[in-house]
């Protein structure tokens, strides 16, 4: 279907935004990152940072609980922003939405960015903070038998890596994984990329610069770690909920990816948006469709963990 009216307006208005165009610079990006967006906040009963301390180092974070007091099944979120930008305050409305939406809590985590840090730093540093959550757990209000992971983007791809790695190498169960247009395979021949790499905010030239300042050689093929979609077997990962885009170039991996993951066993429910781009599920307040994602997204954890199906 046609691109959304509201995000043709959007993308007139940031296509000649110099920090999208190559060559791109690291500290461009966070910056204009930074500003905050006129995005609807939900209200969450407590929201509190802390930092873990985890055998990677500590790690900085943001509890969203909606009934303190109680001990709530997580989701445990990792941002977007290609690894490179991003922070828990952008990523704050959406947080908040997911709270409020699935009524569990939510702990938002920074993780080491590239390029300073590169593959698989990030990674690590998630798979040690989960394991502190759940050794911590009662002092978060959490339960730790009921643990779901996701992300958007770049944190889509911590998120679907980390299920595998606990899988190839131990560690807390993960009931649910929850990926927003996840980052799944560095493939810039897909269809998605050819027809959606320019015009629509995220550009195919960007991702390779990405995958680039996260991988440092990509001469090379990434590691399954690193590309989801390349593990030899996606059986027995946790079921998932995966939300793609029409206008996205990660389209068409992210829909492989869902495809793949109900061939071979996991329950899967995916859903392509559209008429909507890369990113669309922050805009909560400017865009209908964000709500649909969110309200896919709280169904998929509440099923997960077994609650009664949202409202």
């Amino acid at each position: 279907m046609p691109i959304d009216p509201a995000l043709a307006q959007l993308l007139a208005m940031i296509g000649d935004l110099p920090h999208m165009k190559p060559p791109f610079d690291v500290a461009a990006l966070r910056l204009a990152d930074e500003q905050p967006m006129p995005v609807f906040k939900a209200e969450v009963a407590e929201v509190r940072d802390l930092t873990l301390d985890t055998a990677a180092g500590p790690v900085n974070a943001r509890l969203y609980h909606p009934a303190p007091g109680t001990d709530l099944p997580l989701l445990f979120f990792m941002h977007g922003g290609g690894w490179v930008f991003g922070t828990i305050d952008t990523h704050d409305p959406l947080c908040r939405a997911l709270a409020s939406a699935a009524e569990v809590a939510v702990l938002s985590l920074d993780y080491p960015r590239a390029p300073e840090h590169r593959y698989p730093v990030a990674l690590d540093a998630m798979r040690a903070a989960l394991i502190a959550v759940q050794e911590q757990a009662a002092a978060l209000g959490v339960d730790p038998a009921r643990i779901a992971v996701g992300g958007d983007s770049a944190g889509g791809n911590l998120s679907a890596a980390l299920c595998l790695k606990l899988r190839d190498e131990g560690g807390p169960a993960i009931a649910h994984q929850l990926l927003f247009y996840p980052v799944i395979d560095n493939d810039f021949s897909r269809a998605s990329y050819i027809k959606n790499g320019a015009g629509y905010f995220l550009s195919g030239a960007m991702m390779q610069w990405f995958w680039a300042q996260y991988l440092g050689d990509t001469d090379q093929a990434p590691a399954p770690h690193a590309a989801p979609i390349r593990a030899e077997s996606l059986a027995g990962l946790p079921s998932a909920t995966v939300i793609t885009a029409e206008y996205d170039p990660l389209r068409d991996e992210g829909n492989a990816y869902a495809a793949r993951l109900a061939a071979e066993g996991v329950e899967v429910t995916h859903n392509q948006v559209p008429g909507v781009i890369h990113g669309f599920a922050s805009m909560l307040g400017m865009l209908p469709q964000a709500d649909v994602a969110v309200g896919t997204a709280a169904k998929g954890l509440r099923r997960a963990f077994a609650l009664e199906t949202a409202a």
